[in-house]
């Protein structure tokens, strides 16, 4: 089985705060010869859930505000509420049969759960961290990520996080299909 190109983390403008649209994302994704996108807008799986002829695998997924930080939510069926206590929200996830994937799970510029992420990977609540994220500007974050991830046995991902058109496929995982 060929490997797969896959960015894990990127959004649209249904995120509120991005401008790519689906067609874009098509675009971006063929150019950058991506195989799955992981569509993983702010709060809303409404642009992931109908995107199913864009020339790539899309999987429905959602970042998700917590008090405690984002997380996201990945195999999704439907939108899980935001700002609901981060041990509700993986509930959720995992009621869809979905995956539980730490974002930028140490930039503290950005809303991360790096406080409690230990806690949660003790627990079992975390299936994939984020140990690249391409808007994450200190390197240093990242390679604590991935230190992190290695050290507990989890399944590592690597997004673009884009907000914009040309930032699709800035960072990817290549892994077995799926």
């Amino acid at each position: 089985m060929s490997p797969v190109r896959v960015d894990c983390h990127l959004h649209t403008v249904a995120s509120g705060d991005a401008v790519t649209t689906l067609d874009q994302l098509a675009e971006r994704a063929a150019a950058e010869r991506l195989d799955v996108v992981f569509i993983t807008d702010h709060n809303e799986i409404s642009a992931a859930a109908p995107a199913s002829d864009l020339g790539v695998r899309v999987i429905v997924g959602e970042e998700i505000r917590t008090p405690d930080g984002d997380i996201i939510g990945l195999f999704l069926t439907e939108r899980v509420p935001y700002v609901l206590p981060v041990a509700e929200v993986v509930a959720r996830i995992r009621s869809q049969g979905g995956l539980v994937y730490a974002p930028h799970p140490f930039d503290e510029g950005r809303s991360s759960l790096g406080r409690v992420l230990p806690g949660l990977c003790a627990a079992g609540a975390v299936d994939i961290v984020e140990v690249f994220n391409a808007k994450t500007s200190l390197s240093h974050l990242n390679e604590r990520a991935a230190s992190f991830a290695s050290s507990r046995s989890l399944a590592a991902g690597a997004g673009s996080d884009a907000h914009v058109p040309d930032a699709i496929g800035a960072a990817y995982v290549e892994m077995p299909d799926f």
